[in-house]
């Protein structure tokens, strides 16, 4: 029974093998038909670009003339820089050429060197003022490409350390090119001068001013008086944690009495509006009362006037005469005789 499923899927395979064949040769023939309507040959090869191989990542197959370029990114990436600080970083070397700017390249080895030598020179135990050995970084570390890998790879030593070597090589540089044009700027009778002087006991000014100058370039004194040296990375980063915190309360602070003062201000427009609106319905009530106390005043003066003119007429009637009453009361009694006969038939 097994040997006969063991036949069944050989021939399943053998089958799907087949398929597989006759589809790539299929492919393979409309591939050629292409080829031969457009008039190309598969054997020719196009004139190809020279690659070469990465010497960070042998996976990766650069032209030639990319090279360089790819070097710098590529080993930026395997030390461990995102792209988005690559983008940030620039070549400053351009902009000292040709100004009387020196500058000065770091590699690894001189910088484990330096900070080795350092910390041979430091003491063992601890010591106020002065690094000792502990404080210096062990491992070898790569050259920080920005100054965030320097505050967090190197320590407050190694700096300090690579700083003194760089400010030491620097001015060896310029003391020997001021050397060769000494000749031309010498001043023989200041030459004379201080010959003469030495050949003088020093005075205790003198002397006082050369122990300052040489306490000042002792590497205690510069710790002293360096604040920043004596802190780690850490709790500088947590001052300036604190300062941000700080500030950002301060501006929430400012905003609460902003939105205080605005609604204290809708707050007295409310009031406002309610006070305009008391003042409105009192001001109605006024015009109401006018207009009543008007039209009584223009009443009681009709009236006034009704009064005055009865009384004239009244007093009219009394200045006639007894003798214009009679005649006016012998026409009524006339008139009442004359419609009495024209209603009698």
């Amino acid at each position: 029974m097994s040997d006969s499923l063991k036949v069944t899927a050989l021939r399943e395979r053998m089958e799907r093998l087949q398929e597989l064949v006759e589809f790539t040769e299929h492919c393979q023939k409309q591939i050629q038909d292409m080829y031969d309507s457009l008039g190309w040959s598969q054997d020719d090869d196009p004139v190809k670009e020279p690659m070469e191989l990465c010497p960070y990542d042998p996976g990766h197959r650069i032209p030639v003339r990319s090279m360089e370029k790819h070097k710098a990114s590529c080993y930026l990436t395997k030390m461990g820089y995102s792209p988005e600080e690559q983008a940030e970083m620039c070549d400053t070397s351009a902009s000292y050429v040709n100004t009387s700017v020196r500058s000065f390249t770091i590699d690894k080895s001189l910088q484990n060197q330096v900070i080795l030598q350092a910390r041979s020179a430091a003491p063992l135990m601890k010591m106020e003022g002065v690094f000792w050995q502990g404080q210096y970084s062990y491992e070898p570390m790569d050259v920080p490409q920005n100054h965030k890998r320097a505050m967090c790879d190197l320590t407050v030593a190694d700096r300090l350390a690579l700083y003194d070597h760089v400010i030491g090589v620097l001015n060896q540089e310029k003391a020997v090119n001021a050397s060769g044009n000494e000749e031309l700027y010498v001043d023989l009778v200041s030459k004379l001068k201080k010959a003469e002087q030495q050949n003088e006991p020093k005075t205790h000014l003198e002397l006082m001013a050369e122990m300052r100058d040489y306490k000042r370039r002792r590497q205690s004194y510069r710790a002293k008086n360096v604040h920043i040296t004596k802190k780690s990375y850490t709790e500088v980063i947590r001052e300036v944690i604190q300062v941000h915190s700080e500030e950002l309360a301060r501006q929430w602070k400012d905003e609460r009495e902003e939105d205080d003062q605005e609604k204290e201000v809708e707050d007295e427009a409310r009031e406002g509006t309610s006070q305009s609106r008391h003042r409105l319905d009192e001001r109605r009530s006024r015009s109401s009362e006018s207009r009543r106390s008007r039209s009584r005043r223009h009443r009681s003066r009709e009236r006034s006037r009704d009064r005055e003119r009865s009384k004239k007429n009244k007093r009219k009637r009394d200045s006639r005469s007894p003798e214009d009453r009679h005649h006016s009361s012998k026409k009524k009694k006339k008139r009442k005789e004359e419609r009495g006969r024209s209603r009698s038939p």
